[in-house]
């Protein structure tokens, strides 16, 4: 086991920002955090790797009970900040033995382990060049690189494809991809459900600062595998259609994103008619019935949307 968060209870003043939050994550896990803004997820990593002291509960990493002041626990975690955390006049190579160095290597250590970082990140041939001549993408891949250095067992990545081009994000998810073949333990936080769709091997949701729901990517569309997703876009959203169409008696859950409504209702249940009809005198665009996917499950559980947000 490489990480154990029990009941772990976080304030912030009057906000409860973890509230019994409790994971766990084994040995060669990609594991995908989940959550819509201000569930809890970048808290929880920060109080994982020991940057903001936990108020109840336990966190143990490696065996080692986490409580800040552990440099074992530090030396073990690479972390990717959702924060772009590079010297913009130094160089890609600069950058990398500066924060390898913050870890204690040598001299000699750094300058064997710069050319295996820079395969990895993808960036041999600009190393030498000064990052604020980068792209925003080469920034995010260089930003990895720096927390590969000292060749932690356990990675944590806070939404490391935040506002890169989609060649970049492509890049980057390879790269989790080939950094889990070798063996490593990752925590990939992202907006973007198709990344931790393709990376993960097993996923937790959050929401309101503790885990929602957790397992395989099939585990948790089986949760809904018996529901048909419907889908209506109109030209004006309205939480009063939205009222409707709860009120049905067989439809099970109701999200309103701008003008489109995703319907969960039981499979095999005629009730397309009775739909419309909550949509009586509402100008429809389009219509569409689909099998659910984790889009589909987090949407369920939470109610809330995913995409574009970033902080929480």
């Amino acid at each position: 086991m490489v990480l154990q968060v029990h009941e772990v209870m976080k304030r912030f003043n009057a906000t409860l920002a973890l509230d019994g939050c409790s994971l766990e994550v084994e040995q060669g896990e990609v594991i995908g955090l989940l959550g819509p803004n201000g569930a809890g997820k970048t808290t929880c990593i920060r109080c994982i790797i020991g940057l903001i002291p936990i108020d109840e509960g336990t966190i143990t990493v490696f065996g080692m009970h986490q409580d800040g002041r552990n440099k074992e626990i530090r030396r073990k975690i690479g972390y990717v900040t959702q924060e772009i955390t590079l010297y913009e006049d130094m160089s890609g190579k600069d950058n990398l033995a500066f924060f390898a160095s913050l870890y204690g290597m040598g001299k000699d250590e750094i300058g064997a382990r710069i050319p295996e970082v820079a395969a990895i990140i993808g960036l041999e041939g600009r190393l030498t060049d000064k990052v604020k001549h980068y792209s925003g993408g080469m920034k995010r891949r260089l930003n990895i690189g720096c927390a590969l250095m000292h060749s932690p067992p356990l990675i944590i990545m806070d939404e490391p494809t935040v506002g890169i081009d989609p060649q970049s994000r492509s890049f980057i998810l390879r790269s989790v991809k080939e950094l889990a073949k070798r063996g490593s333990t990752i925590i990939y936080t992202s907006h973007y459900i198709e990344e931790v769709e393709a990376v993960a091997s097993r996923i937790y949701i959050m929401d309101s600062g503790h885990i929602i729901a957790q397992g395989t990517l099939a585990q948790l569309v089986a949760r809904i595998q018996g529901d048909h997703i419907i889908e209506v876009e109109v030209r004006l959203g309205s939480e009063e259609v939205k009222s409707r169409l709860l009120s049905l008696p067989d439809v099970k859950e109701v999200v309103l994103e701008g003008n489109r409504y995703r319907i969960a209702v039981p499979a095999g249940i005629p009730i397309l008619d009775k739909i419309l009809g909550a949509f009586a005198h509402v100008p429809l665009v389009s219509i569409n019935t689909k099998q659910p996917n984790l889009e589909d499950v987090f949407l369920t559980l939470t109610g809330k949307q995913l995409r574009d947000e970033v902080k929480s």
